[in-house]
């Protein structure tokens, strides 16, 4: 007869070599929960932006900054957007929107500033360069941008809102900064 104790160990082992099996075979699966991603299109932005060019053609209101984040907004409103990783993720791709945006137009004006100043060029005038003042512009402007999302995110004293909120501060100067070079409000 055995003891109580040896009992104990054989059912043990023969519970682990029946786990063991029972995995191997694929007939016993664990899942984890899944995290769903967030699903980020610029769809919401753009069509807002659309609708504020065919309101001001003059391209004068600022009406068009309230498109921004709307892409990201709805983002956050899918499975896992409403996460930290998930606003971050959400944001960042609006951010990215606005930054090809913003790289379109300033490639444009910089194509227009050569030719001015060529022109002037020409006419040897002393106006400075446009196109140095264009590109000492924006380097000046990435480093604001920065240090102002910096401060945003010192405001969160290290809480998790930081991420957030520093993604948001990037998203909205960029996309001020993009409409600012496209045309919007402009002399």
């Amino acid at each position: 007869m055995l003891d109580k104790t040896t009992r104990s160990q054989n059912l043990f082992k023969n519970r682990g070599i029946s786990l063991a099996l029972i995995i191997l075979t694929g007939s016993f699966a664990i899942a984890a929960p899944a995290q769903s991603e967030p699903v980020f299109t610029p769809d919401e932005t753009e069509s807002c932006v659309r609708q504020a060019y065919e309101t001001s053609p003059g391209l004068s209101e600022h009406s068009v900054l309230d498109c921004v984040g709307r892409a990201a907004g709805a983002c956050m409103m899918t499975p896992g957007g409403d996460t930290t990783i998930g606003m971050i993720e959400c944001l960042d791709g609006e951010v990215g929107y606005w930054d090809a945006r913003l790289n379109a137009a300033y490639a444009e004006r910089m194509a227009i500033a050569k030719d001015q100043d060529s022109d002037t060029l020409g006419l040897r005038s002393a106006a400075a360069s446009i196109e140095d003042s264009l590109r000492n512009m924006q380097r000046s402007w990435i480093i604001f941008r920065d240090a102002s999302c910096l401060y945003e995110q010192a405001q969160w004293m290290g809480g998790t809102g930081g991420g957030p909120a520093t993604q948001a501060c990037h998203m909205h100067e960029t996309a001020r900064q993009a409409l600012k070079l496209e045309g919007w409000w402009g002399q």
